[in-house]
């Protein structure tokens, strides 16, 4: 791979990649921040391309990656070192260029999640259930450990192998998490947050069960949305966030972390990358 022409570059990794926001959210940030001569691509590198796509890299012209499936838990052996949010989730989604040539890994999705609720006015519940038991149920466990304030999460997955990875996650963060298998995720409904992590369509049939008067829903989905749970959950008259909105603050903390941007710009940047968001999923129809 050559790459000429700018000085200072960024890209989103993952496989596939076509589908990512991320270019349209960066190059609004850089536009909202009045950062000229940066780029941000999308490339197409799975997990065994990886090391490769890396080493070719020169730290002199390049800031920093943003990291998606599958190479969030990939690469943290290919980096230097490693922030201590990224170790506790064991994913990175984010890799640093350091002027000394060396890889600095670091997570914006715990902080871009607490961020996103926060916005809504989400800062603390009694209690909290999760759907779902991958890699972004374990930033969502990292995240509700400091808007929980009993410390009970409830978490249903549709297999119960899923959740061993996440209890070292749970008790790292001083969570105690109640496990439950997927045919009572019906009872997640009555939480006042409920955290959605499952992929598409795996939860519609939730929406039979939805309760009047429902809390705040974070279903971490952007496309196609609304999701059939978000809608009904709306029409039932509780709050909803969705993936986009994930996506704009964990992306907005990475701006930051690869540019040195003021954080006092955040809120401006974030409304920048909401515009340019929304209108790149409303073309896709």
């Amino acid at each position: 791979m050559t790459v000429t022409g700018v000085r200072l570059q960024a890209a989103v990794l993952g496989s596939p990649i076509a589908h990512s926001l991320s270019p349209v959210l960066h190059v609004a940030a850089y536009r909202r921040l009045g950062l000229a001569g940066r780029s941000y691509e999308a490339f197409d590198v799975d997990e065994a391309a990886l090391p490769g796509f890396l080493d070719e890299l020169d730290p002199g012209r390049w800031c920093g990656l943003s990291l998606t499936m599958p190479l969030k838990r990939a690469v943290i052996p290919l980096v230097h070192s490693v922030s201590e949010t990224a170790v506790s989730v064991q994913a990175v989604n984010t890799v640093l260029f350091e002027h000394d040539g060396t890889r600095r890994g670091e997570n914006t999705d715990v902080p871009g999640l607490i961020a996103a609720l926060a916005e809504r006015g989400v800062t603390g519940v009694d209690e909290a259930a999760v759907l779902g038991g991958g890699a972004t149920a374990a930033s969502a466990l990292a995240a509700l450990s400091s808007i929980v304030q009993t410390g009970d999460v409830d978490i249903y997955v549709r297999s119960p192998k899923r959740v061993e990875q996440l209890l070292p996650v749970a008790e790292r963060f001083g969570l105690r998490l109640r496990v439950h298998g997927w045919s009572d995720a019906g009872d997640a409904l009555k939480s006042p947050l409920v955290v959605n992590t499952t992929p598409a369509g795996a939860a519609d049939e939730l929406t039979s069960r939805m309760v009047p008067a429902a809390g705040t829903l974070f279903d971490v989905l952007y496309h196609p949305w609304p999701t059939p749970l978000a809608a009904a959950w709306q029409c039932a008259g509780g709050v909803v966030l969705g993936g986009l909105d994930l996506l704009i603050h964990q992306a907005s903390l990475q701006v930051e972390l690869m540019t040195g941007a003021d954080p006092t710009q955040r809120a401006a940047v974030v409304e920048a990358m909401r515009v340019a968001g929304t209108a790149a999923l409303s073309a896709r129809g």
